[in-house]
């Protein structure tokens, strides 16, 4: 690690559960309207199938994914499959954040137009208003499909007249489909797509798989421009109450586009961290070129990682968190007496362990887990205690207190409440306030999204704390 602040620019993919594999694709300019023949629809008797499209760029993006699949639910739609997450850069109208897209795939009993009103309702329910045509929104949704159905009238046309020219609704589309072409219903969706080989072929002739996972690179490219020097990783949210993926199935989401990063000419002279749990995930993100291993428990979620770590002779970083993140959150692991002291003892631990298992102390990096187990008030305290958190620990190891800290505040809801500033994406100003007092304070090691800011706010704390006098 390094003796002084750097900048350990993460944000390659945000904490949210969502598919590594993002998109990014000229959208063609064409429309496909086809003349389909107007149908009427109330209820319906039997169950038709359905694919729904989900998009958001406004808050809380996956949280608000969850609400809309409640309120689905709630609707009486039987929800069947889920798509990947997907993030990418907003289309039409380009001043705007990022949106997270998705689908699923349900059954419902209501009528096209009726089940088209429900998710308005939803729509309305989660605060979605009337605004710019294709601008910012908490939430949208769209039938892509209803049963077999072609419908065109003036509220509703299915299926989705712009599936054809959006990649990000084709790709959660295509991860609905089954590859194996047995399925009744979806050789009559491939039909609808009036093309040969089916929503297939309209995917493959969007680019298919080789826009996959290129919006990843641009943006590790763009970190590295900005002056990152470690580029972090990771397909497993972390985010409170996420699901937790299994090995296998963050590897898939993992792979192609750590394969793709570790090709970049870029990368050359800078380090990639892998953000992960499980000691499977990291021992492959080594053996495919990772250099730092990111645990956001510490050990305390697979033992075995701290052995992998060991073995492979690579940096780890320990950082705190109280039970893991769908619990981490809960009452009990939010009580402290004194945060700083408490954070200290509880690292120290980690430090023993990871000692005993074959990690020496100079390959060991600490976190003190800003927005893991700790409500806003606690927060502040670890930003503004480094140095108390570094005397407690001293008070067990001399050199335990000297290991590199590494501080991750950027975006955080934490900044969002002093701020009050809802969307992550505006509190990039308010993380370069939480950083520099961070850096003042003892950090070694900075994680932030805006690269940019963070390297600024980086270089200015060094020329501080090093005393440097600047001539005209």
């Amino acid at each position: 690690m390094y003796p002084v602040a750097v900048n350990y620019f993460g944000g390659l993919l945000p904490s949210v559960s969502f598919s590594v594999s993002d998109l990014v694709h000229p959208l063609r300019t064409s429309r496909h309207a086809i003349p389909f023949r107007a149908r009427s629809f109330t209820h319906c008797s039997a169950d038709q199938e359905i694919v729904i499209a989900m998009g958001s760029n406004v808050g809380d993006r996956v949280s608000t994914f969850d609400k809309a699949l409640q309120l689905m639910k709630s609707s009486g739609v039987s929800i069947t499959r889920h798509a990947n997450l997907y993030e990418t850069a907003p289309a039409y109208v380009t001043d705007q954040p990022r949106f997270l897209n998705s689908a699923i795939r349900g059954t419902t009993r209501l009528g096209p137009h009726e089940f088209l009103k429900k998710l308005k309702e939803i729509e309305k329910d989660i605060g979605r208003t009337s605004g710019i045509r294709y601008g910012p929104r908490p939430i949208d949704l769209d039938i892509l499909l209803y049963g077999n159905s072609q419908i065109n009238t003036e509220t509703l046309i299915v299926p989705h007249e712009r599936i054809h020219e959006r990649p990000f609704v084709l790709a959660p589309l295509v991860d609905l489909l089954g590859a194996s072409g047995n399925d009744d219903i979806e050789t009559s969706w491939h039909s609808l797509s009036k093309c040969s080989g089916g929503f297939f072929e309209l995917w493959n002739k969007l680019g298919g798989e080789s826009i996959v996972g290129t919006e990843s690179i641009k943006r590790a490219k763009l970190l590295i421009s900005e002056g990152a020097d470690i580029i972090d990783i990771g397909a497993q949210s972390t985010r409170p109450f996420a699901k937790r993926l299994s090995p296998h199935e963050e590897l898939e989401r993992l792979i192609p586009v750590l394969d793709e990063i570790t090709k970049i000419p870029e990368m050359e002279g800078k380090l990639l961290s892998v953000d992960t749990f499980h000691a499977e995930v990291a021992f492959e993100a080594v053996k495919r070129g990772v250099h730092i291993i990111n645990d956001v428990s510490g050990g305390q979620l697979d033992p075995k990682i701290l052995k992998v770590a060991a073995e492979l002779k690579v940096p780890y970083v320990a950082m705190h968190m109280r039970g893991d993140p769908s619990t981490m959150q809960s009452e009990q692991n939010l009580q402290y007496d004194d945060v700083c002291k408490e954070v200290a003892s509880e690292l120290y631990a980690q430090v023993r362990e990871a000692e005993l298992s074959g990690i020496p102390l100079w390959r060991i990096v600490l976190d003190p887990g800003i927005g893991f187990s700790k409500k806003s008030k606690h927060n502040l305290e670890v930003i503004m205690g480094l140095k108390s958190i570094r005397s407690e620990m001293s008070k067990m190891s001399i050199g335990a207190s000297h290991v590199p800290i590494l501080l991750g505040p950027s975006r955080k809801r934490f900044l969002g409440e002093i701020c009050n500033r809802e969307n992550p994406v505006e509190r990039d100003v308010a993380t370069v306030a939480a950083v520099t007092a961070g850096i003042l304070n003892g950090a070694n090691i900075i994680r932030v999204h805006n690269a940019g800011y963070g390297a600024d706010a980086a270089k200015v704390c060094d020329a501080l704390r090093k005393g440097r006098r600047w001539e005209d």
